[in-house]
């Protein structure tokens, strides 16, 4: 293969990491940025990211491309010859293909630096668990690559190869996971009311929560929770249980809806369990705000989409991201990219990036940086 950067996709979806474990992915894109020459290399940013500074001719706006370094947590089916070797982890969200495109973005800023400013390519560690933008923007190095505008994109498959996904405000949902934990004490299974059972107060919560959402929220809005597991006890037949657990995913269009639904469901649980008198303990994990669009950046997209074919959506996409986190502190904007319609989704055992996508998807990514800086 004598292109530089299928090699590097291919690469890369070989040897996938997951969130907060990218180190040698990271290695990967320093390893292939540094014949380019950046102005400067950051690494370790947040955890594991990397970020690749490329000054204009003179000084300007900085406007920063940000891609994904994770993997996700499934297994590959497929008979690619660079199918991941890593079992139980693979590349079947496209990160590996985010990648390719900012590295070519890099390959053509480092033959020909632009006017003006500075573009900051910023590969992102723990996207999938929504920790690593935090951990970026944590990072006391961050303030010397702070962006102007920000842009990143993602590939959606269901929509036709290379068509543009956009809309001002809310792009992408805000989602969480909520871990319920009920906790009584056992008895023995003969004389269940010597003890304290969570069973009804388990079946209560998932029922309302189910329900959701409450009548707070706008009846235009998308709002609901979705119980993904629950445990009850243990199989062991001369014991009533004393502990139950509830995982749900609440997911919102916006961060006050997140908000309301949080502290209704906080509420039904603690309710449920006073009932019976149960001790409540409530953890939340893989917190993503929803990602706004700026209007000037969204604009700034549908200028340079080209020949390509551009929907605007009515309502948000249901999937997060944690691009949010940076679009709250500069404009900026996340699009999507059709990966095509006969595709598997993402995270499906069978996905696999299309490399067709490389190369429009850095023109448009090109023809955003040289609106801003030349």
């Amino acid at each position: 293969m004598n292109d530089p950067i299928r090699q590097l996709r291919h690469t890369l979806h070989t040897y996938p990491e997951l969130s907060g474990e990218e180190h040698n992915t990271a290695k990967r894109i320093v390893r292939f940025f540094s014949p380019l020459s950046p102005d400067a290399i950051l690494e370790e940013l947040g955890g594991c990211g990397v970020a690749l500074v490329f000054s204009g001719q003179a000084p300007g706006p900085t406007v920063m491309l940000r891609c994904e370094l994770d993997a996700v947590p499934v297994q590959e089916r497929s008979q690619l010859d660079y199918c991941s070797k890593i079992n139980g982890v693979a590349h079947q969200c496209g990160h590996d293909g985010h990648m390719a495109i900012v590295a070519a973005v890099g390959m053509e800023l480092a033959a020909k630096r632009t006017q003006h400013g500075r573009v900051v390519l910023l590969f992102q560690p723990a996207e999938e668990n929504g920790m690593g933008a935090k951990a970026v923007l944590q990072d006391p190095r961050f303030e010397a690559i702070r962006p102007d505008v920000a842009f990143a994109l993602h590939n959606l498959p269901g929509y036709p190869l290379g068509q543009i996904i956009v809309r001002p405000g809310t792009f992408n949902c805000a989602s969480r996971g909520m871990s319920v934990k009920l906790s009584g004490s056992t008895a023995h299974a003969a004389q269940p009311e010597t003890g304290q059972s969570p069973a009804a107060a388990m079946c209560t919560c998932i029922q309302k929560i189910s329900a959701l959402p409450p009548a707070t929220v706008p009846a235009d809005e998308t709002a609901f929770a979705t119980v993904v597991g629950a445990q009850l006890g243990k199989k062991a037949f001369g014991t009533a249980p004393g502990e139950a657990q509830i995982w749900t995913t609440l997911r919102s269009e916006t961060d006050a809806t997140m908000k309301k639904l949080t502290q209704y469901i906080e509420h039904i649980v603690h309710d449920a369990a006073a009932e019976d008198g149960l001790r409540v303990s409530i953890e939340y994990q893989d917190v993503f705000p929803a990602t706004v669009n700026g209007a000037q950046a969204v604009k700034r997209t549908q200028e340079v989409v080209g020949d390509a074919p551009l929907t605007i959506p009515n309502k948000p996409l249901r999937w997060s991201e944690d691009f949010g986190r940076i679009t709250a502190t500069c404009e900026g904007a996340l699009f999507a990219v059709g990966a095509g319609t006969d595709r598997p989704n993402l995270h499906n055992p069978d996905y696999d990036f299309p490399n067709a996508l490389i190369q429009p998807a850095k023109n448009i990514f090109m023809r955003l940086i040289s609106s801003y800086l030349d």
